[in-house]
C-alpha cells in the first residue's frame, strides 16, 4: 500500500458531533482523509465509529460540525444524494435475485440504459473475480463469495466514497485472513476512496494506509499501522493495539537523549528524552515480542530483571511465557518459533531473566 500522506484532505470532517439526548456517541472528531486512501476507525463496540459511519452515509444528521466531501459539504444531503455507498457486515444481498441482478439493481433503480448496465455489472463481475457465477443465486455461494458480490454491489454506480461496515466480520478467521488482501487488491484497482469500520485491530493493521483508534466518542491517535502500533500516544491505544507491558512508575531522569523511571520492578531506560519533571508519574510500554527470557543472566548493563515463569503457551510460530516479577507484576513475553525443534529449556515455575534494549521501551504520559 502506497503512502496517502502527501495528498490534500478529500473527505474532511470537521469538529463532528453527534448527541442522542444527553449522551455524547461523537465528540468533536476531525479527520483529513486523502483521496484514493483506505482509511479505518478502530474502537472497541459503543466507541462511536459505527456512529461516525452512518453519518458519513446520511443515515445519521450530525448534531453540529461539518462533512467535507471533494470541498462539498455533504451533511445535510439525504443518503440517495450523496455520491457515496455503503456495504454493511451482513452484505444485504437480495435472496430472490441471481448475482448478476444483485450487482444491477443499484444501477437499474438510477433508470441506466441496459447496454451501460450490462457493461458496469460485467466489470464488476469480472473484478470481483465472479463472472462465472452471475446466474447463481447468494445462497448457492460461499461467506468470502457473497462478501465479493456485495463489494460489486457497492463499488458499480462508481461512488466518490466507499464505506465498510465490519466487511469480513461475518467470515471465519482463516478465510477473512484471506480475504483481507482480496479486499484491499479490488479497492486499489478501483482507486476509491474507503472508510472502514471494525474492532479488529489485525484486520484494521492489514488493510488501511491509516488507522484512527477512538474511545467514548473521540479520536485518540490517527497514523499509520505501524505508528499506532511503535508509537502509541497513550496507555488506551497501546493497550488496544496488540498486547504490551505497562511499567508504572515516576520519572526519574530526563535527559535529551535518554529517559528512566523508577518502577516496581526497577529502573527501567529508555533511549529517548521526554522533557518533564522529575519524579512525575508515568508508564513505560514495551511490546512482548521485543522482550529476550533466558535461565542465564544476559550480557548487558541495564533494563535486566528477574523473575519466576507462572504460564507457558504455544501457539505454533511462536511462545508465550507469563512471568511473575519480583513485585508480583505479571509480564508477558513473546518468543519465536524458529525451529521445528523445541529447543527452549525454560518450563514452569523456572527462575529467569528478562531483557530489552533501551529503544523497546516508550514512555506514556497519559
Amino acid at each position: 500500500m502506497t503512502s496517502q500522506s502527501d495528498k490534500s484532505g478529500y473527505l474532511v470532517t470537521e469538529k463532528l458531533v453527534k448527541r442522542f439526548d444527553e449522551a455524547v456517541a461523537v465528540d468533536e472528531v476531525s479527520l483529513s482523509i486523502a483521496q484514493g486512501e483506505i482509511f479505518a476507525l478502530l474502537g472497541s463496540s459503543g466507541c462511536g465509529k459505527s456512529t461516525l459511519l452512518r453519518m458519513l452515509a446520511g443515515f445519521e444528521s450530525p448534531t453540529s460540525g461539518r462533512i467535507l466531501l471533494g470541498g462539498q459539504d455533504v451533511a445535510k444531503l439525504p443518503p440517495y444524494e450523496r455520491p457515496i455507498n455503503m456495504m454493511f457486515q451482513s452484505y444485504a444481498l437480495f435472496p430472490h435475485l441471481d448475482i448478476w441482478e444483485n450487482v444491477a439493481f443499484g444501477l437499474k433503480r438510477e433508470g441506466l440504459p441496459r447496454e451501460q448496465i450490462k457493461q458496469r455489472v460485467n466489470e464488476m463481475l469480472d473484478l470481483v473475480q465472479l463472472g462465472a457465477y452471475a446466474k447463481r443465486k447468494p445462497h448457492q455461494l460461499s461467506g468470502g463469495q457473497q462478501q465479493r458480490v456485495a463489494l460489486a454491489r457497492s463499488l458499480a454506480k462508481k461512488p466518490k466514497l466507499l464505506l465498510l461496515d465490519e466487511p469480513l466480520g461475518a467470515l471465519d478467521k482463516k478465510l477473512r485472513e484471506q480475504t483481507q488482501f482480496e479486499l484491499v487488491n479490488i479497492i486499489e484497482q478501483v482507486g476509491v476512496t474507503c472508510v472502514m469500520v471494525t474492532h479488529d485491530q489485525e484486520e484494521a493493521m492489514t488493510m488501511a494506509n491509516r488507522i484512527a483508534v477512538m474511545s467514548k466518542g473521540r479520536v485518540l491517535q490517527v497514523g499509520t499501522p505501524e505508528d499506532v502500533y511503535e508509537h502509541p500516544k497513550n496507555r488506551f491505544v497501546a493497550d488496544f493495539i496488540g498486547n504490551v507491558n505497562l511499567f508504572n512508575g515516576h520519572l526519574s531522569v530526563d535527559e535529551p537523549d535518554r529517559c528512566a523511571a523508577t518502577t516496581g520492578i526497577g529502573e527501567i531506560q529508555v533511549g529517548h528524552g521526554v522533557s518533564g519533571s522529575l519524579n512525575m508519574p508515568l508508564a513505560i510500554a514495551v511490546r512482548p515480542e521485543k522482550m529476550e527470557i533466558s535461565k542465564t543472566r544476559p550480557a548487558v548493563d541495564f533494563n535486566v530483571f528477574t523473575g519466576k515463569v507462572k504460564e507457558i503457551a504455544y501457539f505454533g510460530s511462536y511462545n508465550t511465557y507469563i512471568v511473575a516479577a519480583t513485585d508480583g507484576t505479571k509480564v508477558k513475553i513473546t518468543e519465536a518459533n524458529t525451529s521445528r525443534r523445541d529447543l527452549s529449556d525454560i518450563t514452569w515455575e523456572d527462575d529467569v531473566f528478562f531483557w530489552w534494549g533501551d529503544h523497546s521501551g516508550i514512555v506514556l504520559r497519559d
